[in-house]
């Protein structure tokens, strides 16, 4: 660690030396306790929590609600289209195939972000703290 930023800390009582606490607070390499002892968990320019933005520039929930209702809007024209071909009202096969399998296409990728998200959650249960 460099000796200003050393010192910077020192002089809040957030650093150790040789295993040691100082000021009576433990260490806090990564910044997210306060000079005051107050847990932050937003570090930044005025504790302020940052956004999680995707590419358009929507936050993640905006994001995974688009594809749920995207995925959605598929399996109801899967549903449709099959209806339809029972009913007589379409006649071309290859279109039902398609929708279905689009349907399917998108319902297994969303169960796999599900996983995926599960096995994160599962992870950061086991963290200690």
């Amino acid at each position: 660690m460099r000796e200003g930023r050393r010192e910077a800390l020192k002089k809040r009582g957030e650093v150790r030396v040789a295993g040691k606490r100082e000021g009576g607070l433990m260490a806090d390499p990564l910044g997210l306790i306060g000079g005051a002892g107050q847990v932050n968990p937003f570090p930044g320019p005025g504790g302020a929590r940052p956004r999680a933005e995707d590419a358009s520039g929507g936050t993640f929930k905006d994001a995974l609600t688009r594809n749920l209702d995207e995925v959605n809007q598929a399996q109801q024209e899967a549903t449709r289209a099959v209806e339809d071909m029972m009913t007589g009202n379409r006649g071309d096969l290859e279109s039902v195939i398609l929708a279905t399998r689009k349907a399917d296409d998108a319902f297994r990728m969303l169960q796999a972000l599900r996983n995926r998200v599960m096995e994160a959650y599962d992870e950061v249960k086991q963290m200690r703290v």
